[in-house]
């Protein structure tokens, strides 16, 4: 073979863009896919279904009125239909007429009252802290009590009383005291 023939040049030069034409491609690189296009099925025609019952509410009873209902517009008023209740819960351990000059001991204390006559919490302004027997008495006279008139105007109320309360077990309110001697 003749290596100055046109034939073998014009091998070689063909031999020699192949080469360049494939370096060339490598080195480019390709557009990333386009995504798949979306795939049309036939769905199924649509399968009728019964609707879903309407919902019925039931009208709600409105909450009975409690037997006993305050008509106080204020707290103030409430202290007074509070402590008219306790003296009712408990008529045979009031003190009757004037207090003596010393008393076993005095209390003030805070007591809430939700909208239908239930205590919902006690607090103790001044505890009679030397007498412990006469605070848990009176605790549990407050919460024995329950429920107390509804203070359906004030929805809840907070009254304060003072506790006035005697060596013998019995006692006043402020509210409704008769005095001391």
């Amino acid at each position: 073979m003749n290596l100055s023939s046109p034939t073998h040049c014009l091998m070689r030069h063909s031999l020699w863009g192949l080469y360049v034409a494939v370096v060339l491609t490598a080195c480019v690189s390709t557009p990333p896919a386009s995504p798949p296009a979306p795939v049309k099925t036939t769905a199924p025609a649509a399968v009728l279904q019964p609707a879903p019952p309407p919902v019925v509410i039931a009208p709600t009873k409105p909450e009975p009125t409690p037997p006993n209902v305050s008509k106080a517009r204020t707290e103030r008023e409430f202290r007074q239909d509070a402590a008219r209740h306790i003296y009712e819960q408990n008529a045979h351990r009031i003190y009757s007429g004037r207090l003596p000059p010393l008393l076993k001991a005095v209390g003030v204390m805070d007591v809430v009252v939700d909208r239908r006559g239930n205590v919902l919490r006690v607090e103790w302004r001044r505890a009679p802290k030397h007498a412990p027997d006469v605070i848990k008495e009176i605790e549990r006279t407050v919460m024995a009590a329950a429920p107390y008139p509804a203070p359906v105007h004030l929805g809840q109320a907070t009254y304060t009383d003072t506790w006035l309360w005697d060596k013998s077990g019995r006692f006043q309110l402020d509210t409704l005291t008769e005095g001391q001697r």
